[in-house]
């Protein structure tokens, strides 16, 4: 791979990045089924933006924290909904909005969301890493199991959150717990995301030697001087904040931290100081275009929940990514 080749890439994911944007924007279906370019009113046009603004925070903290979770495990499957902790983040929430319900008081919306899934998404990423620790180090078979065993557990548990709500507010979390972009995101939710999304970032793209050395073995990482315990901390804290945002603004969403990290990975190659910025703007761009999709496909019964379509587009992307770029990932 010569120098230039991971900028050129970069500048191509953001150029396609860009034209999700604008698609988002400027393309809508009507009524009638016909699709129609062009800037819409002042007010319509402002929700556009703000859902792009969203869906770019969230999808940006996801994607980054893929990829930091599958360089410091050193496993292509690791991701945010993999290892429980969208799951966890949702769980948190689901929890919050039953004891406020006990305890009489309003559902926690917007901001208000951030403690309780930042709770959750820490407790279930530190419960699935304690549980895949063999002989001091993380087994990654044991990793990607206890990940799914934990990520069943937090979605039972939002599950039975959801069955003992009241009625009236049983269908604003079971909406929420689906995914969705906000049209009027709250402020504080949509600053939070963005700015643990740039801060993971950068702090990410400055460790980018480091990373790149902790994806050898823990004894090569040591060896050039690498601190992986106190490195690791930060960063699965840093993704645990970063998650629980996302999660705070749109909900838990699927496949996005699992499948933007390939993106840039293809494009970009495996160094971590320009792999980390390529795959939260991928990131960005895979939600955008999630968004753009179900604004787009109506099937009789009104547009489709956000979770499925990244789940089953993502799905099938990923298992096409993985197909081609079998020896993408860094041996």
């Amino acid at each position: 791979m010569t120098a230039r080749r991971p900028m050129i890439g970069l500048a191509m994911v953001s150029a396609a990045t860009l034209i999700v944007v604008a698609a988002r924007l400027l393309v809508v279906r009507t009524l009638d089924g016909t699709f129609v370019v062009g800037w819409p009113s002042a007010v319509l046009g402002q929700f556009r933006i703000d859902a792009v603004l969203a869906a770019a925070a969230a999808g940006a903290a996801l994607g980054v924290s893929g990829a930091i979770m599958q360089t410091l495990l050193r496993n292509p499957l690791a991701s945010p909904f993999v290892l429980g902790v969208t799951s966890g983040a949702g769980a948190g929430v689901a929890l919050a909005s039953l004891a406020a319900a006990w305890a009489g008081m309003a559902a926690p919306v917007g901001a208000a969301l951030g403690v309780p899934a930042l709770i959750g998404a820490v407790t279930a990423l530190g419960v699935v890493l304690l549980l895949a620790r063999r002989g001091g180090s993380i087994d990654p078979v044991t990793l990607i199991l206890s990940g799914v065993i934990v990520g069943a557990i937090a979605s039972a548990l939002s599950t039975v959150a959801e069955s003992l709500l009241p009625p009236e507010r049983r269908g604003l979390l079971a909406g929420w717990l689906f995914g969705r972009i906000p049209d009027v995101p709250d402020p504080g939710a949509l600053t939070a995301c963005a700015f643990a999304a740039c801060g993971l970032t950068a702090l990410a793209a400055t460790w980018g030697s480091r990373l790149d050395a902790a994806a050898l073995s823990d004894d090569e990482a040591r060896s050039v001087g690498v601190p992986l315990a106190p490195m690791r901390t930060a960063m699965f804290l840093g993704c645990g904040i970063a998650t629980a945002a996302s999660v705070a603004l749109c909900g838990p969403i699927a496949f996005i931290g699992l499948l933007a990290p390939h993106c840039a990975r293809a494009m970009v190659g495996p160094r971590n100081r320009l792999l980390v910025v390529g795959s939260a703007v991928a990131g960005a761009g895979l939600l955008i275009g999630a968004d753009a999709l179900r604004q787009w496909i109506d099937i009789g019964g009104g547009r489709l929940p956000l979770g499925a379509v990244t789940a089953v587009a993502g799905g099938i992307a990923f298992l096409v990514l993985l197909r081609k770029t079998t020896g993408a990932w860094p041996r």
